[in-house]
């Protein structure tokens, strides 16, 4: 039976648009100020002056664009390293049968409410020889708990007769893993991969605590160095005569947009898998 809305709901409604619609213009007005200063040398929300010499003294440092380069080599490999491991983990976890899985789930809880602390942590890495390697900014958190509990949960509620199925016809436990299981958890994966993606693309405190040599910087550390310095290049010496401060307000927002630009771009791709696949595990039917 069609219901027609009340005045009462109709008031609700739109109050409820405009305020989203509010909150929304709010989130969104900072970023187009970011966009806008990057194309001018003058700090002023409506450039001026169109320029692109911010973008062309950005990328004219061999400095920073070796931190693109070096933020995109441990975004990719650690975001696969991490899926990769914590699919193989939750899988293995999601065996009811499997020796010692209370404890390991036990370990795994643990390090969701506790950690060891800075020390402890550098002191590993330090052990490990990481010190002053692009490792350092991917192994240290290679896998994250709660994905990993969301994700063995799911697997959990694949249906157990499918399994044995493939198995009866002689497929191994990897086979099952990669034909079966990882085809049906698409979304859990697109979406925890963008989380670790982000996270791994964000790297800037283990960055200064891990790394020492320049070259090895990612682009969130070279971030930092602009908006710090009043003056002074990136640091290589055909750049050493320009300065940030010839450039304004303009150049530190042309290196925001640079470095937030490819994970907006990788975004859209797996929009469509976000909300399903966050969600993937939390709740069985």
């Amino acid at each position: 039976m069609h219901t027609h809305p009340t005045k009462l709901s109709r008031l609700f409604d739109s109050v409820n648009h405009l305020f989203l619609g509010l909150v929304g213009l709010a989130m969104f007005l900072p970023f187009v100020y970011v966009v806008l200063t990057s194309f001018s040398t003058q700090s002023t929300v409506w450039p001026t002056e169109f320029t692109l010499d911010t973008y062309k003294y950005i990328f004219s440092t061999a400095t920073f664009v070796k931190s693109i380069g070096v933020s995109v080599y441990i975004t990719l490999i650690g975001t696969t390293l991490s899926l990769l491991t914590t699919a193989l983990m939750a899988y293995s976890l999601s065996y009811k049968v499997l020796p010692g899985r209370s404890g390991i789930m036990l370990m795994v809880l643990f390090t969701m409410l506790f950690q060891g602390g800075l020390i402890p942590s550098y002191f590993v890495v330090k052990n490990l020889h990481m010190l002053d390697s692009t490792w350092s900014l991917m192994i240290p958190g290679l896998v994250s708990a709660f994905y990993l509990i969301v994700l063995r949960d799911f697997f959990t509620s694949v249906p157990h007769e499918l399994i044995e199925s493939a198995k009866i016809d002689g497929a191994h436990e990897l086979t099952v893993l990669l034909r079966i299981v990882l085809p049906l958890s698409l979304p859990a994966l697109a979406a925890f991969g963008l989380f670790y993606a982000v996270g791994i693309w964000n790297q800037y405190f283990n960055a200064i605590m891990y790394i020492n040599s320049p070259e090895k910087w990612p682009v969130q550390v070279i971030l930092r160095q602009i908006v710090l310095l009043a003056s002074g290049g990136l640091g290589d010496s055909g750049n050493s005569g320009e300065s940030v401060a010839y450039y304004g307000q303009g150049v530190k927002m042309a290196v925001i947009v640079v470095s937030t630009l490819p994970i907006m771009i990788v975004y859209p791709f797996l929009q469509k898998h976000f909300a399903k696949g966050a969600l993937l595990g939390s709740v069985k039917g």
